[in-house]
């Protein structure tokens, strides 16, 4: 059902590992979306429909912003550096894309008289936390630059929050599953492909927790998103995930999942123990955010698509690892 308010969606970052299973879920809604990409990662993830128009390029760009805004009525903001690594690689490029082009987006969303504008953040921008239940009314203390930007977006689009123009904020957990655009990057993806294809899953550390969201559990959220009356999600910011799991209890479900007793777990020694996770229980009381998929089905789902050939050497090729990309391409 269709917001009467929201009839025409703007994704930025439409192409992605979300967005590529997000857009046809809003089509299939009835929306018109118009996706604003790089499309870095490739061109054809997205089917091509009569409701949507692809436009390629970058969020930066203030003409471009100005123009393809006309006529949106919601934004789902989704473009970014994605993950620490890829932010660290070029700290400039990261910061004008992740920080001042979201700034721009919210500043010309506003002008443009679009209705309701959801940023999606991270779960990263708590930092680690001894609480049991990591809630949105916790300090945020970010530990890399790729949160901090994050937080400073949010504090940012958060204050545009007024009547007309409704503002939601986002902090899915790390999501995981099969998606046209895919990741290796991400960890329940990365264990379960290591152990596809090489029977052996690295694991660093191990004691560090990872909050996962299945990637169609986050996309339905975003497609309801659009659905929430204004005084439920104006102004709000709402966790989302699902099941927090210490990193070599992932290994070993993946291991559990397959089914294959040749798999091997090695583990080492790491310096890097950040651990993140988090309490969803606010969305679920207030938007009714009721997650269905789990990491066991991610990992069946990956296997399937990996058993049907849908990945050309996925450990390997740099499509599917958002730090390769960026170091191949250079992007300014």
């Amino acid at each position: 059902m269709i917001n009467n308010q929201i009839k025409n969606v703007l994704v930025t970052g439409g192409g992605g590992y979300v967005g590529s299973v997000l857009v046809p879920k809003l089509l299939k809604a009835n929306y018109r979306v118009k996706v604003i990409d790089l499309f870095i990662y490739g061109k054809d993830v997205l089917a091509k429909n009569k409701k949507l128009l692809q436009i390629e390029g970058d969020i930066r760009d203030r003409q471009l912003l100005t123009r393809e805004l006309k006529g949106a009525d919601s934004v789902i903001h989704l473009a970014a550096i994605s993950n620490d690594p890829t932010f660290d690689l070029n700290p400039h490029l990261g910061k004008s894309v992740n920080f001042e082009a979201s700034k721009l987006l919210a500043d010309l969303s506003l002008k443009s008289a679009v209705k309701r504008f959801i940023f999606i953040s991270t779960s990263s921008v708590y930092g680690i936390k001894k609480e049991k239940n990591v809630s949105e009314n916790l300090p945020l203390r970010p530990l890399t630059d790729y949160s901090k930007y994050k937080v400073l977006s949010e504090k940012y689009v958060h204050a545009k929050n007024r009547p007309g123009f409704t503002v939601l904020i986002l902090r899915p957990a790390t999501v995981c599953g099969y998606s046209p655009r895919m990741r290796f990057d991400l960890t329940v993806n990365l264990l379960t492909i290591q152990a596809l294809v090489n029977k052996k899953i690295s694991v660093f550390g191990g004691k560090q927790l990872r909050p996962n969201i299945h990637i169609e559990d986050i996309t339905d959220l975003y497609v309801n998103s659009l659905e929430y009356p204004d005084e439920a999600i104006g102004g709000k910011i709402f966790n989302a995930g699902y099941e927090n799991l210490p990193v070599g209890e992932v290994a070993r479900l993946v291991k559990k999942v397959l089914n294959d007793p040749q798999i091997e777990i090695a583990v080492s020694p790491t310096d890097d123990m950040r651990s993140y996770h988090i309490s969803s229980q606010k969305a679920a009381r207030e938007l009714g955010f009721s997650p269905k998929h789990t990491v066991e089905e991610a990992i069946l789902d990956i296997k399937k698509a990996y058993e049907k050939g849908l990945f050309i050497k996925p450990l390997e090729n740099g499509l599917y690892y958002n730090l390769k990309l960026m170091k191949k391409i250079k992007l300014k």
